[in-house]
């Protein structure tokens, strides 16, 4: 059974929640735990976020992960490693609390990205929650993260764009 950790977004007069561990797409259908081998070797390597957007940016914060607003992402460093599903990420931007932590990741064989933060002294077997996100856009230097996110009743996506820096 896995744990649905719940996202807040305020704007002036609107709220917003979320759940961030389903996707639209995965609300009506159990989520498959084979995984996409391809996809997950075509992604291996070194990352860089470079934009996140989404609909309402001007009016609506988002907070990513459960750690910052989703405009601290840009610019993070991210690293996949695809033999063990293990990785790194690394917000480092100068507006923002820095943060590093490894990461436990797959992708499954509906093109979900399943991510896991772990935080340091834990197992990543004892993380109980997790985030699904979409792959979209997927070439040799590029992809897209989506996310879901329900705006006055309105499923929206948030898209995370990655860049190859390798």
């Amino acid at each position: 059974m896995k744990k649905i950790i719940f996202i807040c977004m305020i704007a002036t007069v609107l709220f917003a929640c979320k759940s961030s561990s389903s996707t639209a797409s995965t609300e009506a259908t159990t989520l498959s735990t084979k995984l996409d081998r391809p996809t997950q070797v075509a992604i291996k390597g070194n990352w860089v976020l470079t934009n996140v957007s989404y609909a309402g940016s001007d009016y609506i914060k988002v907070t990513s992960f459960d750690l910052a607003d989703s405009k601290c992402f840009i610019g993070s460093t991210w690293n996949f490693i695809s033999n063990n599903n293990k990785g790194t990420m690394n917000l480092n931007s100068p507006n923002c609390t820095a943060f590093t932590s490894p990461i436990v990741w797959s992708i499954n064989n509906q093109g979900l990205f399943v991510l896991k933060i772990v935080d340091p002294g834990l197992k990543s077997k004892n993380v109980k929650s997790g985030y699904l996100l979409k792959v979209a856009g997927l070439t040799d230097n590029s992809f897209q993260l989506i996310d879901n996110i329900n705006v006055g009743g309105q499923v929206k996506d948030v898209t995370y764009q990655f860049q190859r820096a390798n």
